[in-house]
């Protein structure tokens, strides 16, 4: 062996001996080895696809599910997105009459959920996740002949009034218009202001939810009650509910017997995942990260967005 060689294999044998001291001593250093039976993990690969995602939600996300959600959601996974939105209420009775289709449910209250509960409503949901909030306000037309009274006078003080023409959603088919009626009942003993009561009964100040915001933006309303982040992604000026605090809390769910099962872990994965929950704080919800899920039977693909 010559002198280069016998060099290079002291100096080999010298760091072996050195490395291997130092992995005995225990060194904080030295980097612990992994644990297999580690219980974290990283997030999971987003879902991709073909084929196309029925989604349906809640009337007061139209503009975020249409213009934002959607659109990106099909650009990042492959799939085409396909929404509906109506009342939370109207949807669930569509839901267990099957008279609509769908691989996922968005709603704006938890409630609404266990109508589709149980083998008497057709186990349409056996989990749902609660992810965002967003409290009740007045929108109004910023060129109404009332704006400037909403903007400087209590919001009970003004849409009362002859001639200024509310929007609400009916009761029956939307928590919407189950929290502004409260809202209007509430007002109406806590000031004295009779005209609340009797607007709270009015079938004809409600319309539905999914055309609320258009019927606002024609002019066709003074003002009706959205939900702040309704509101803020239609770019509609709102005044808060002072006295009250209502809001929307928003679930969603993989509906069972879905069409396209694959197609709607990969929407809720997007929407509760990075990029979905960035577009809802941008928007003005109230975001819960992760998001708590009610019921069993959570599939593993969305562990990594639900904390199952």
């Amino acid at each position: 062996m010559n002198r280069t060689l016998r060099g290079v294999t002291a100096a080999a044998l010298t760091l072996g001996l050195v490395t291997g001291v130092v992995a005995c001593s225990g060194s904080s250093s030295t980097p612990a080895p992994s644990n297999s039976n580690s219980t974290s993990s990283s997030p999971s690969t987003q879902i991709t696809g073909s084929g196309t995602v029925k989604v349906l939600y809640a009337g007061s996300l139209v503009d975020l599910m249409e213009k934002q959600v959607g659109p990106t959601f099909q650009a990042k996974t492959g799939f085409s997105y396909q929404g509906t939105g109506a009342g939370s209420s109207a949807l669930a009775t569509q839901i267990k009459g099957k008279t609509t289709k769908a691989d996922v449910f968005i709603s704006a209250s938890p409630d609404v959920n266990a109508t589709l509960e149980g083998a008497a409503n057709g186990d349409w949901v056996s989990w749902y996740a609660t992810f965002a909030s967003s409290r009740l306000v007045i929108g109004y037309d910023p060129k109404s002949s009332f704006a400037s009274q909403l903007k400087s006078k209590p919001w009970y003080e003004v849409i009362g009034q002859t001639g200024f023409r509310f929007g609400s959603t009916d009761a029956q088919l939307d928590p919407k218009g189950k929290l502004g009626n409260k809202a209007l009942d509430d007002a109406a003993t806590k000031h004295d202001q009779p005209a609340l009561a009797a607007l709270a009964k009015d079938f004809t100040a409600t319309q539905p939810e999914e055309s609320l915001v258009g019927r606002l933006q024609a002019g066709q309303l003074d003002a009706a009650f959205f939900y702040a982040s309704e509101a803020k992604a239609a770019g509609i000026p709102t005044v808060p509910l002072t006295g009250e605090d209502l809001k929307a809390v928003y679930t969603i769910t993989e509906l069972s017997h879905a069409p396209d099962a694959k197609g709607g872990q990969a929407f809720i994965q997007y929407l509760l995942g990075p990029s979905g929950t960035a577009t809802l704080k941008k928007n003005g919800f109230d975001v819960s990260t992760p998001a708590t899920v009610t019921g069993s039977g959570v599939p593993k693909t969305l562990s990594s967005v639900l904390g199952k």
